[in-house]
């Protein structure tokens, strides 16, 4: 074993004016001839809004030899890295006699992580992503972070009355207070690694309107600890400061497409780059920069909110999501609708893809987290809540095996999933969904490592 020049402390950060960098976890913080510690476990929630065509996502086969969906064919790579789960409901979004159903989508986005039946008041229950962040956030610089892709105003009303925390958030910190969706990869990478000290604010701002790099200001300390690291710290910490020059990079390029005066051509305002892949990808590279260093170990991200309007030209398909996914069985919209599911399982892939390529300790970013994805609604086109379209990726530290599809007993409902998690993230559960109308609340059999 190598005996490095010197013992770093996990905590440790490089400093510089208006920045302040985490490292991520080197060789050098395990001290010499020490055991490695054990894996920090991360959660990670990934939303698609609007269902799916289930019959494109949901195997026939359960088991490991299950056959590939359309839906799930992009993700074939990392067949061995998820667990696509069948028979899980969203049945507290359904409304109850006397409610009315005029606020399907509402309901769907609301109870998928509180676990507690939306009423149009505005009031439900903490989500499982907040009660895990308030154990785990003790840990970490960031309790947790929400990242969307689409609108992020929480306040007021919006649809038929309801308040906009149920279509523009998962995440309520309270039963009355929803997190809003950070949209902004700029407002991101600030909050991750802009130095928060108000001495410092102004040089933060002179080096963001000066279009430099935030790796400028810590220059000497970075080539310092350098040379006290053994090779392959160096070659790691050196490929972790790349990858921060690169989003930054895009960030950057993003915003100066922005502040063109490019008439006739559509394109969102800030920094937010002009198509959904380079949208998405930009915004999982932070998620995957906050994992790394140990910023967060919570994130929730949504791909889009319920109800979306999005259009996926760029794809072929210029309809808006919502109307396509009410399809009434028209074999052109069911085609597009499905061309939609695809391109959010590829555009998925990159994270999977950037979380196991990105190593931890004694294994990677995806050993070591587990990460659901999927959503609210099954086929958008009768706002099921029954059967929903979810997997299970990472977790090879908490002894699940990927490579099946598992389908449970009828009427499991998601509280049994997340109580299960919560269990191997070693955070307790019982009191925060007691008397919600979830039910007898059960631990699932998952496939053991």
């Amino acid at each position: 074993m190598m005996v490095f020049k010197k013992a770093i402390p996990r905590r440790a950060f490089l400093r510089g004016a208006g920045a302040m960098l985490s490292l991520p976890l080197l060789d050098a913080m395990v001290p010499a001839f020490a055991q490695a510690p054990k894996p920090v476990l991360r959660l990670g929630f990934v939303y698609v809004p609007n269902g799916m065509l289930m019959d494109k996502w949901r195997p026939v086969k359960e088991g490991r030899d299950y056959e590939w969906t359309p839906i799930l064919e992009p993700l074939a790579t990392f067949r061995e890295d998820f667990v696509v789960l069948g028979g899980l409901n969203n049945d507290l979004a359904y409304a109850r006699p006397g409610e009315g159903d005029n606020a399907p989508h509402e309901r769907a986005g609301g109870a998928f992580l509180t676990c507690v039946h939306p009423t149009k008041g505005g009031q439900l229950g903490i989500s499982v992503d907040q009660i895990v962040a308030n154990e785990l956030g003790k840990e970490t610089q960031l309790t947790s972070l929400e990242i969307g892709l689409a609108d992020t105003d929480v306040v007021g009303q919006c649809e038929k009355g309801w308040s906009c925390g149920f279509m523009h958030t998962l995440s309520w910190r309270t039963p009355t207070t929803p997190l809003p969706c950070e949209n902004h990869p700029r407002v991101i990478f600030e909050r991750m690694f802009g130095d928060s000290d108000s001495t410092d604010s102004a040089a933060r701002l002179a080096r963001i309107e000066k279009n430099r790099s935030l790796l400028d200001s810590i220059t000497q300390a970075a080539s310092r600890l350098l040379n006290d690291l053994g090779s392959n710290d160096r070659a790691k910490l050196t490929e972790y400061l790349d990858a921060i020059r690169d989003v930054e990079r895009r960030i950057q390029t993003a915003e100066n497409q922005a502040s063109r005066n490019l008439p006739q051509v559509e394109r969102p305002g800030g920094s937010i780059p002009g198509t959904f892949d380079e949208y998405a990808k930009l915004m999982f590279d932070l998620e995957v920069l906050a994992f790394q260093t140990d910023l967060t170990r919570v994130v929730t991200f949504m791909m889009g909110r319920e109800q979306s309007d999005r259009t996926f030209r760029e794809i072929g398909v210029p309809d808006t999501h919502h109307v396509i996914s009410h399809h009434l069985n028209d074999p052109n919209k069911k085609s597009k609708y499905v061309q939609i599911d695809v391109f959010h399982s590829q555009v998925f892939s990159y994270l999977l893809e950037k979380l196991k390529s990105t190593s931890d300790g004694n294994g990677s970013l995806l050993d070591h987290s587990l990460i659901v994805y999927g959503g609210g609604i099954a086929d958008g086109n009768n706002h099921s809540y029954t059967d929903i379209p979810i997997l299970l990726a990472g977790g090879k530290a908490a002894q699940i095996r990927g490579g099946s599809h598992v389908r449970f007993p009828k009427d499991t409902q998601m509280t049994n999933l997340y109580a299960t998690l919560m269990d191997k993230l070693g955070v307790s559960m019982e009191a925060h969904w007691k008397g919600n109308g979830n039910g007898s609340i059960k631990r699932l059999e998952l496939p053991k490592a």
